[in-house]
């Protein structure tokens, strides 16, 4: 299943937290991704299709300054990055070395990323924020990837913060973190999902009213055929 503008557009009005029930209600319980967070408040939520590159432990003859003009770079690997693209590294939990700063980020933006998710870190931090590119990262450090990454390759799987990534899964980022949808659920997690928004604000409403929990949230049967005359 493709991102289609109105599946986009639904889960941008879905919270990750949401999701991530929706998925575990569908027997996945790995989606959610430990580590990436905003890096500046205020973020809007993102959502995208996952553009994947892959980092591994440097090793010292590969992992060099000269490396980077490499064809099979972080470099050469922007230059293949769509539009509207979420990029997805996978760093196996390493992070004390960035794997991006200001340029590449600022190059990301232009090229018009949508975000960048890593359980890894950044570096020049000041400088990535005053780019226009979204980021979820484990922090902000000063060395260089070289230092301690080796850069492998582009689109293929990867695992980011526990979470099994393939080329084209759809990722929704928000102040909770990151979320992976695996393609050939997107449309009926993106149905549900909404569902499961539209529900939740009704019960909300009948807890500011003062109605008791039991019963009420999870909804039992009549509840939920209450929710139902109620909201059409």
């Amino acid at each position: 299943m493709t991102l289609t503008p109105a599946i986009r557009d639904t889960l941008a009005h879905v919270t990750t937290a949401t999701l991530t029930t929706v998925l575990l209600k569908k027997g996945l319980r790995r989606t959610w991704m430990r580590g990436p967070k905003p890096l500046r408040p205020g973020l809007a939520r993102i959502v995208g299709p996952a553009f994947t590159l892959r980092f591994i432990p440097a090793r010292e003859d590969l992992a060099t300054p000269e490396s980077w003009s490499s064809p099979r770079s972080t470099r050469g690997a922007i230059e293949a990055m769509p539009e509207g693209c979420v990029v997805v590294a996978g760093t196996e939990g390493i992070t004390d070395a960035g794997i991006f700063g200001d340029i590449l980020c600022a190059r990301m933006s232009k090229k018009g990323v949508a975000a960048l998710v890593t359980e890894g870190a950044v570096r020049d931090g000041a400088g990535v924020r005053a780019t226009a590119l979204p980021v979820w990262c484990a922090g902000e450090v000063a060395p260089p990837s070289v230092a301690s990454l080796t850069f492998v390759t582009w689109e293929e799987p990867v695992g980011c913060g526990g979470v099994a990534v393939f080329p084209g899964d759809i990722v929704v980022a928000d102040d909770d973190g990151a979320v992976l949808i695996p393609q050939a659920l997107l449309e009926a997690v993106a149905r549900e999902a909404e569902a499961q928004e539209k529900l939740e604000a009704w019960i909300m409403r009948e807890v500011e009213k003062g109605v008791p929990l039991p019963g009420l949230y999870p909804p039992d049967a009549e509840t939920r055929a209450r929710y139902e005359r109620e909201t059409g």
